[in-house]
C-alpha cells in the first residue's frame, strides 16, 4: 500500500508519541528502588556485566557502553553465551544488571541460578515486575509501557526506547554520585573532539627544535624570508643571544613592509618586527591556543619557557590537524 506523504508523517509522529509519553511516565515511577540500583553499583568493587537477549540485548550493549565512558566500570555479556562459558566472566566482586521486558528470557532465566549462587547482586529492568526475574532480582526498575509503537504492539519500540532512558538515567546519577569530571569523560575518549580539547597540550602539537624559526634582530630582512620560507609557518620569531623573545615578524608583517617600499637587503628584522609578540607555555593546553589566536586574531603563536626562551612555535593549521579546531 503507497502512502501519502502525509499519512508517513503522521504515522511517524505517531510514533514519536507514543515512545515520548513512555519515557515521561518513567519519570512518575521513580522511587528508592532507583536509588537501592545506584548504592549497589557505587558499592561494587568489581563491574557492572549487562545482560541481555535480542533488541534488549542491544540495548544492554549500549547501557554498558555508557557506563563504561562514564565513570562506572561495565561490560556487557551475551546470556547465551554465558551458559556455554562466558558465565566465568563474572565474579563474585561484581553487580549483574538484566536487561529483559518481558524477565521471562529463556537464556537469562537459565544462568540466574548460577548467578544467585554467586551472591552477586541482580539489578533488573523489567516491564513485568512479578515475572521470574523481578521475583529473583534485588532490586527492580520498572520500564512498563502502554503499548509499542508498532502498530501491531509487537516489535520493541516504545519498551526498549524507555529502557535506554532509564539505563542513561541510572549512569548519569552514577556519574554524578562519583564527582565525573569532563576530563574524566575526556580520558575515555582520547579520539573524541571532547578527548583532543581536554588533553592535549600545546607541547603536543608545537613545532620545536631546528622546525621553529627564529633569527636575530640585526638579520637582513631578506635572510629572515629565507628562514620563514624554510620553515613554512607564516611567521619567525626575533630572539636575543639567550634565545628570549623580542618579537615576531609575519607574512603580514612583509606586505606591509613592501607597501612602505623598504630595502630588503639595508632593512633589519628588528625594524620591521611587532616587539613581543603573542607567546604561550608549552604545558597549556592546546585549546587555550585556540582561545588566545581567536581574541588577538592571529594565526599563530610562539612557545615560550619559563625563562622567556623560545622552545616552539605552532600555526593555525596545526591545530586543525590535531581536531582541536
Amino acid at each position: 500500500m503507497n502512502l501519502t506523504n502525509e499519512q508517513l508523517l503522521a504515522l511517524a509522529g505517531r510514533v514519536l508519541d507514543i515512545e515520548a509519553r513512555a519515557v515521561s511516565e518513567l519519570r512518575q515511577r521513580l522511587d528508592n528502588s532507583f536509588v537501592e540500583a545506584c548504592s549497589l553499583c557505587l558499592a561494587c568493587q568489581g563491574r557492572v556485566v549487562v545482560i541481555g537477549m535480542g533488541k534488549s540485548g542491544h540495548i544492554g550493549g549500549k547501557i554498558a557502553a555508557t557506563l563504561a565512558s562514564t565513570g562506572t566500570p561495565a561490560f556487557f555479556v551475551h546470556p547465551g553465551e554465558a551458559s556455554h562459558g562466558d558465565l566465568g566472566m563474572i565474579t563474585a566482586q561484581d553487580v549483574v544488571l538484566a536487561v529483559s521486558y518481558s524477565g521471562e528470557t529463556d537464556e537469562i532465566v537459565t544462568i540466574l541460578p548460577l548467578i544467585k549462587r554467586l551472591g552477586v547482586p541482580l539489578i533488573t529492568l523489567t516491564g513485568k515486575l512479578t515475572s521470574t526475574l523481578g521475583k529473583a532480582s534485588d532490586v527492580v526498575l520498572n520500564v512498563a509501557i502502554n503499548e509499542e509503537a508498532c502498530p501491531l504492539n509487537l516489535a520493541p519500540t516504545a519498551s526498549t526506547t524507555a529502557t535506554l532512558a532509564m539505563g542513561d538515567a541510572l549512569a548519569v546519577a552514577l556519574l554524578e554520585s562519583r564527582g565525573f569530571t569532563a576530563e574524566d569523560f575526556a580520558r575515555s575518549h582520547p579520539s573524541g573532539s571532547l578527548g583532543k580539547r581536554l588533553l592535549l597540550r600545546v607541547s603536543d602539537v608545537m613545532h620545536k627544535d631546528d622546525a621553529v624559526p627564529s633569527v636575530t634582530a640585526a638579520m637582513r630582512l631578506g635572510d629572515g624570508l629565507v628562514e620563514m620560507s624554510q620553515k613554512g609557518l607564516g611567521m619567525t620569531a626575533i630572539v636575543d643571544d639567550n634565545q628570549r623573545v623580542l618579537g615576531v615578524f609575519t607574512d603580514g608583517d612583509l606586505r606591509r613592509a613592501l607597501d612602505k617600499g623598504v630595502d630588503m637587503n639595508k632593512t633589519t628584522m628588528g625594524d620591521v618586527m611587532r616587539a613581543g609578540g603573542v607567546t604561550i607555555a608549552a604545558d597549556v593546553l592546546a585549546a587555550e591556543a585556540v582561545n588566545l589566536m581567536e581574541r588577538h586574531k592571529i594565526t599563530s603563536l610562539l612557545i615560550i619557557d619559563a625563562d622567556q626562551r623560545l622552545i616552539g612555535a605552532l600555526n593555525i593549521h596545526d591545530l586543525f590537524r590535531a581536531g582541536i579546531m
